[in-house]
């Protein structure tokens, strides 16, 4: 592998909640050490909890120094791949995460912005999966929990990173986990391509698409 190339990263979370698999992190380990677009693909793995996983995010960051940063996380009841506009400045958990903690209406940042916008293509993601055969959409809220506190996290980071662009997409359940909680699921071996497909549009594409994506409510 060429270690002058490029470096997209990509991240997933430890399984939470009582699961046994996370498919962010499953499709990341997939990833890892692969091309795409004369770049190389990094995987790097987060503890689903507060304050700890951006300390991890932190030394991948240190340690890859990459181009683009795509984050990646598991969102029950959600049928596919949502691809999120913005991160808010807020920690608000309906469970504790796998270190217990349960913050309530707590800043990710004190002082920090209100939100934070992908600086990522997510319109022209969103149309490349599509034009796949891919279920995609853009997501306008990326949740209150670990995920938004990384996406949140990262971007407050990246604006210090000049030419870095990130940002983060919401993968389903994996058929192994729907079969005990049911709802919508798609294999790994689906949620693998559709991570390759996006993070290729991501990486090839510095502007976006001006198309429409927005939610009625």
């Amino acid at each position: 592998m060429n270690a002058s190339k490029p470096v997209l990263l990509v991240t997933g979370f430890d399984a939470f909640g009582g699961e046994e698999l996370n498919p962010s992190w499953e499709v990341c380990a997939a990833l890892d050490g692969s091309e795409l677009g004369g770049a190389r693909v990094a995987a790097l793995r987060l503890p689903c909890a507060f304050g700890v996983a951006l300390d991890a995010l932190d030394a991948g960051l240190a340690q890859h120094a990459p181009a683009l940063v795509l984050c990646l996380g598991q969102a029950a009841g959600r049928a596919d791949f949502s691809v999120e506009r913005v991160a808010i400045n807020v920690d608000d958990a309906r469970l504790p995460d796998n270190l217990g903690a349960c913050p309530v209406d707590a800043p990710v940042l004190a002082g920090g912005p209100a939100a934070y916008f992908s600086t990522l293509p997510i319109k022209a993601m969103v149309a490349a999966l599509q034009g796949a055969g891919l279920p995609a959409s853009v997501s306008q809220t990326a949740g209150t929990y670990v995920c938004n506190h990384v996406f949140y996290g990262l971007m407050h980071r990246l604006a210090a990173r000049p030419g870095v662009r990130g940002g983060f997409m919401h993968l389903p359940l994996l058929p192994a986990q729907a079969a005990r909680r049911p709802g919508p699921s798609l294999p790994l071996a689906t949620q693998v391509e559709g991570v390759r497909v996006a993070l290729a549009a991501a990486w090839a594409h510095t502007q976006d698409l001006r198309v429409a994506g927005g939610a009625e409510c």
